[in-house]
């Protein structure tokens, strides 16, 4: 008679208790802090405290968007679908605006016009904006984010559409403020893990 498992591979009949715990390490914090530390660099210039160059240049297809994109992809392996949108998005919009900056230098296309930069700024603050939605359902200081974000994209649309040098200076200042705001919430999570407690908090929202 032929027993009940004789027909299976023999590593399969001896398979002892699978661990299905995700070990793996948070990788917001990488996000975050791409954000974060870029986007308070470009907007100490769009503040007028120093001209746009080569190291805002480098920080934007680096940090800002190479390991927002690699943070991305490994929420989408921890099964976060905001985690993934929102880091593997803004990663990418870092790199379309170096992209936008240096391809008129290269002599690949004409320049964006006003009209075009407009549009731009104006559909990120949207994406934006429904992104804030979600952090509804998560808590304080990414509600900061998102919220002061979405501001910065729209003020950089008006600051566009005006052409007015004050606005753009508000404009500097406030990305100064969303920017900070990521790297405390980047800080906040690393430093909760290692000393095990709430150092900075974050504001959990009561679901």
């Amino acid at each position: 008679m032929v027993g009940e498992g004789a027909n299976r591979p023999r590593d399969l009949m001896h398979l002892g208790p699978v661990d299905l715990t995700d070990k793996s390490a948070n990788p917001a914090p990488l996000g975050l802090m791409g954000f974060g530390m870029t986007t308070v660099l470009l907007n100490m210039h769009n503040a007028g405290w120093f001209p746009l160059d080569t190291m805002i240049l480098a920080m934007g297809i680096f940090y800002g968007g190479i390991a927002q994109i690699i943070a991305g992809i490994m929420e989408w392996k921890k099964g976060n679908t905001f985690g993934t949108t929102a880091f593997t998005s803004y990663g990418l919009f870092w790199l379309t605006l170096v992209f936008l900056l240096l391809m008129p230098k290269f002599g690949w296309w004409a320049g964006s016009t006003d009209p075009s930069m407009i549009a731009y700024f104006f559909m990120w603050g949207l994406f934006t904006f429904y992104l804030f939605l979600g952090t509804l359902r998560v808590n304080r200081a990414l509600q900061v984010v998102f919220l002061t974000l979405t501001v910065l994209f729209w003020l950089l649309a008006i600051r566009d559409y005006t052409g007015s040098a004050t606005i753009g200076a508000i404009t500097g200042y406030e990305g100064i403020i969303c920017g900070f705001s990521a790297i405390y919430a980047a800080a906040a999570q690393v430093l909760n893990e290692v000393y095990g407690r709430v150092v900075l908090p974050l504001g959990p929202v009561k679901k």
